[in-house]
């Protein structure tokens, strides 16, 4: 047996051995496997290395922050459970963190605003932080206070950082925190809420401005006034501005001194969690703009030297102060500035029960310029050494911590440069954002209005607009937000209609004037919305045609409220044009809304023709027509679409959006047989698409 084994396996040895000398002579070099990004996109190759490098280095904070995973990221981001002004079971307790501090004490109108040995921190041994423990009866509800703050060769009256409460005094105009702990605290009615996707439909919108009214607007008016029309209205997302505590009203809540307290110039605490509550009851999902990118300079209210130290929470030298916004810039190189902004996020999650943000002022952020002056006219200009790699590291570290803390929560990056990568996900090299804002889209349309004649508005162009963006990132696209609205530019609106929208903007006066502004407003927030990949965005107003720009008090005109706020007897006057667009944007979310996953459908292009000004695309079982032609008719318009019948389910030329109802919208259309295309499954639509309109057919 033992021969015959032999024997065998001679012959079958020496040809395994042959084999493995051929194979090993032809087999290439293991390339190594990608990061996703790369993977997703060939032309990102030549950068892989800076990619993976900020890739690793975000894994490397990680783990530094949590001890190589013994605590998770969100057990990190809870400095605010232990900083600022807490009530105990007992007593009360107050810490703050002011590493160049000699001395602190707590004055206000407990102890006459002077210095007393009872309310004198201690510095925790070993540490930057400072802590004082006081009696029950030390400190009560509503009473104001401040920091005493000493350092060496100064001191100061400071707000504390991590303080959830300040307010403003009406005569005098000065800020103080406020010691907040109400009898009764707000209960949620609501205890899961899971925000609604498919798509996103934001509506952007600010507090103080949301009413008619020439003042500052509620979180209760807001609840009560405004809330509900955006619920009539479809949307599914409140984006509302300006809530972290801010010195000046006119900065529109973007430079923020209290990151932790939200505005008191709008209400309670309490108020603001009724409003969140009752969003999330009617199926609203409420984000927060929320600015880490910056902060106010002010010393008293602010940051910006809170214990005689400037560069405590900020960069030091020339990356000191943003050289645009008068603000300074966070050193997110420091883990305490990192712990204080990512419990910044962790705190309006659970506190308030926010679903998410968006992050203002990303591309500032991720630039050492800030992005002032550069191009970027290719991908070497997104790793050419310029980028501020602890700020893209902070984004990275806030996304993982924010979508740990709530799995369903939605990130936004506000970002104009089209960094690649901000919303891919974390483990394919990306920054981890949900989604981006398309900001190309409003600079296009504002483009075009500005410089193009109607007869030449190309479509094909258009379409390239709408639909530009990286395939592995979702964008939120949008015609106009608040920036468009801001005194110094101009709407939509009224870049079509200007000082027309004042004199014949009545129905029984209506002029062509009007008429076009009217007909291309609903055909550009058709065309925008109709080719999103992951949501849709629209500010308070533009949806009905607002009339008049956004321009907070301030020295300039003389510190009137008169453009800030939002004119609702306007849509709600049935006399007036306003309702005919409000109208049809109702009907637009709803045909959107009507296809589940609207966002993920394919967007098929059907015929495009820039002679004609046409351009028709398909997406689920919808059909979007569009005719850009600002005077020729189009009679048995010929689309190659599905076989099947076709019903109308919105047409911007109907009578009930200010429409000259052209069309006979009640008809079913029937596809024509063409035996070229049996195969395909494919037949003739036949349309009349009146000059200037846009029709949506759904496939029954």
């Amino acid at each position: 047996m033992e021969t015959k084994k032999q024997s065998v396996k001679k012959p079958a040895t020496k040809k395994v051995t042959t084999a493995k000398k051929a194979v090993a002579k032809k087999t290439k070099p293991v390339e190594p496997e990608h990061i996703g990004l790369v993977r997703n996109d060939s032309w990102l190759e030549p950068f892989e290395g800076a990619i993976r490098g900020r890739h690793d280095h975000a894994v490397w904070k990680l783990n530094q922050l949590t001890q190589n995973g013994k605590k998770s990221l969100s057990q990190f981001a809870s400095g605010h459970l232990y900083f600022g002004l807490h009530k105990l079971a007992k007593g009360w307790v107050f810490r703050e963190w002011a590493p160049n501090a000699t001395d602190i004490y707590l004055i206000g109108d407990f102890n006459n605003w002077q210095e007393d040995e009872k309310y004198r921190c201690k510095r925790i041994a070993g540490t930057g932080n400072w802590e004082l423990k006081l009696s029950e009866k030390a400190l009560k509800h509503g009473q104001l206070y401040k920091m005493k703050v000493k350092w060496n060769g100064g001191e100061g009256e400071r707000i504390p950082a991590w303080c959830r409460r300040v307010v403003q005094d009406d005569n005098t105009k000065i800020f103080s925190a406020q010691v907040w702990n109400p009898e009764v605290k707000y209960e949620f009615k609501k205890k899961n809420f899971k925000p609604k996707k498919n798509p996103l439909l934001i509506y952007e919108c600010h507090v103080g401005m949301g009413q008619d009214a020439e003042k500052v607007g509620s979180y209760k008016e807001f609840k009560d006034n405004v809330l509900p029309r955006v619920i009539k209205d479809g949307y599914n997302c409140i984006q509302v501005m300006a809530i972290q505590e801010h010195p000046y009203y006119g900065s529109f809540g973007y430079h923020v001194s209290s990151f932790f307290a939200p505005s008191s110039r709008f209400g309670t605490p309490e108020e603001l969690k009724e409003l969140i509550d009752t969003a999330h009851k009617n199926g609203v999902a409420v984000i927060m703009d929320i600015v880490h990118s910056h902060a106010v300079k002010n010393e008293v209210e602010g940051l910006g030297n809170l214990a005689g130290d400037p560069n405590q929470f900020f960069y030091p030298g020339d990356r000191h102060e943003h050289p645009a916004w008068d603000s300074l810039c966070f050193d997110y190189g420091k883990d305490e500035v990192l712990h204080f902004l990512l419990s910044n996020c962790k705190y309006w999650l659970e506190e308030f029960k926010f679903d998410g943000f968006r992050f203002d002022g990303v591309t500032s952020m991720l630039y050492y310029s800030h992005g002032l002056g550069e191009a970027f006219g290719g991908y070497g200009d997104y790793f050419n050494g310029h980028e501020d790699d602890n700020a893209i590291c902070y984004l990275t570290l806030a996304n993982k911590l924010i979508h740990e803390v709530n799995p369903d929560a939605i990130t936004i990056a506000e970002e104009v440069s089209g960094m690649p990568g901000l919303a891919a996900k974390f483990e394919d090299g990306g920054y981890g954002f949900d989604y981006r804002m398309a900001m190309n889209i409003p600079d296009y349309w504002i483009k075009t209005i500005k410089e193009v004649r109607d007869e030449d508005i190309n479509v094909c162009s258009i379409f390239w607009e709408v639909k530009n963006r990286r395939p592995d990132e979702k964008t939120i696209s949008y015609c106009e937000s608040h920036d468009q609205a801001l005194v110094g530019d101009k709407t939509i609106i009224f870049r079509l209609i200007d000082a027309d929208m004042y004199w014949h903007f009545a129905k029984k006066d209506v002029n062509d004037i009007a008429q076009r502004g009217i007909a291309l407003h609903k055909m550009i927030r058709l065309v925008t919305i109709a080719a999103i990949n992951g949501g849709y965005l629209n500010f308070m107003g533009n949806e009905f045609g607002h009339p008049e720009w956004i321009d907070f008090p301030r020295e300039g005109n003389g510190w009137s409220y008169k453009y800030a706020r939002r004119q609702w007897n306007l849509v709600d006057n049935k006399d007036l044009c306003y309702h005919w667009l409000g109208d049809f944007d109702r009907e637009m979310l709803k045909v959107i809304k009507s296809v589940r996953n609207f966002q993920n459908t394919p967007v098929t292009e059907i015929w495009h023709d820039d002679g004609d000004q046409v351009l028709c695309f398909m997406r689920g079982n919808l059909v979007f027509v569009f005719n850009f032609s600002p005077t020729r008719s189009y009679t048995d318009y010929g689309f190659l679409v599905p076989t099947g019948s076709y019903k109308v389910v919105l047409n911007t030329d109907s009578k009930d959006f200010g429409g000259n109802g052209f069309a006979d919208d009640t008809v079913t259309h029937f596809t024509n047989y063409d035996p070229l295309y049996v195969s395909d499954h494919k037949e003739w639509l036949k349309l009349y698409i009146p000059a200037r309109s846009a029709v949506v057919l759904k496939k029954i």
